[in-house]
């Protein structure tokens, strides 16, 4: 037979995510750490790697990695959760609290995935957008779970694409005010030193996700994991995949997270970069670069002709900006054209030489690029 049913109505005009990346001497457009894995772990995660029997089945629910996280944490095992990437912990997420009937909260600007997810398991998305400064509108955001009807909400902390907080006073409002479950996305939180894991003893509704990929430079690895209450955990494991992640993902993230310390000093080189390169962007004229507690900034290419209390970006001239910099070999993410972050770029931090040459070509772009 030469044709095929269609696949599921949901998919119907569905664009799968797409994280552009492309080729260029200078990578900045994936938040990932510029600093990779040093010889010393990389040597010790051989020796664990070699050790290992390609043709067993891994520990399916990496149990080991689990009591590594749990013990951090002042957690049991039960409270613990590890997935392929933070990705398959969102998806299983959605699979979990999410469905027909059922409803998310999301607050945009933030990651599209959440949204995508909610979509992929027919959950109904209730936005509540943030604040013109990219704060949670938290006054709306608690009206809304007032209405009733929230099944999860997810809140990202630092916000990705840009890069803020949400206070810890307005989280607890939240989840005293619900019994939907609550995700607070902490996938930079190595970068910021704020979390909301302390709370986890006071509400059965929180879920605080992780990954191995930003502080600890193994976005080639996919690693994510979850702290909850022993319930949420029983309800996820239902859902996950069997075997999602394989041994030598499991003996290369216990390595990592046993030597965990090993990295501090490159978080924070990292911030400290973060600063100078927040201070050398917001020099520039017609842009508005906007505070972070990440590992990226967001920078706004600002309309001329907008009036001082409602600032607007241009997204013609960041897209002349993003093409400007990928000319001259930097990658940065362009979301200049996306709902609530018109004429927005994000630039992930690097080492000090492609930080220098981001702001050089950023330069040279606001003095010759008009």
């Amino acid at each position: 037979m030469d044709r095929v049913r269609p696949s599921a109505p949901q998919l119907a005009g569905l664009e799968p995510y797409d994280p552009k990346y492309l080729p260029a001497r200078t990578l900045l457009s994936a938040n990932e750490n510029p600093l990779d894995v040093d010889a010393r772990l990389r040597g010790e995660i051989m020796r664990e790697v070699g050790a290992l029997s390609f043709n067993r089945y891994p520990d399916p629910l990496a149990n080991d990695l689990r009591d590594l996280i749990a013990q951090a944490n002042g957690l049991a095992r039960e409270q613990v959760l590890v997935g392929n990437g933070g990705d398959e912990l969102l998806f299983n997420l959605a699979l979990a609290w999410g469905g027909p009937g059922r409803t998310m909260l999301n607050l945009p600007p933030t990651f599209s995935v959440y949204a995508a997810n909610a979509r992929l398991t027919n959950t109904a998305v209730a936005d509540v957008p943030r604040l013109p400064d990219f704060s949670a509108d938290e006054d709306a955001v608690l009206a809304r779970v007032a209405q009733g009807g929230i099944d999860y909400a997810v809140v990202t902390s630092p916000n990705n694409p840009t890069g803020n907080l949400a206070g810890e006073a307005f989280l607890e409002r939240l989840l005293d005010a619900t019994d939907a479950l609550v995700v607070v996305d902490e996938a930079y939180f190595e970068f910021s030193g704020v979390t909301m894991a302390g709370a986890l003893a006071r509400h059965r509704n929180l879920c605080v996700l992780r990954t191995f990929s930003k502080a600890y430079s193994l976005a080639g690895v996919r690693m994510g994991y979850v702290l909850a209450s022993a319930e949420v955990v029983r309800e996820l494991v239902k859902v996950r995949q069997p075997y999602s992640v394989d041994a030598v993902s499991q003996a290369i993230a216990r390595v990592v997270y046993a030597n965990r310390a090993a990295f501090e000093a490159g978080v924070a080189r990292i911030v400290s970069e973060r600063e100078r390169l927040f201070g050398g962007l917001g020099k520039l004229p017609g842009m508005t670069v906007f505070p972070s507690a990440a590992n990226y900034l967001l920078v706004r290419m600002d309309a001329a002709a907008a009036p001082a209390p409602a600032p607007a970006g241009d997204a013609e001239r960041a897209g002349r900006a993003w093409q400007w910099l990928y000319g001259r070999g930097v990658l940065v993410r362009d979301f200049s054209r996306t709902p609530l972050l018109e004429g927005c770029l994000r630039v992930s931090v690097g080492t000090p030489e492609e930080n220098d040459a981001l702001l050089a070509a950023l330069r040279d772009f606001a003095l010759n690029g008009e």
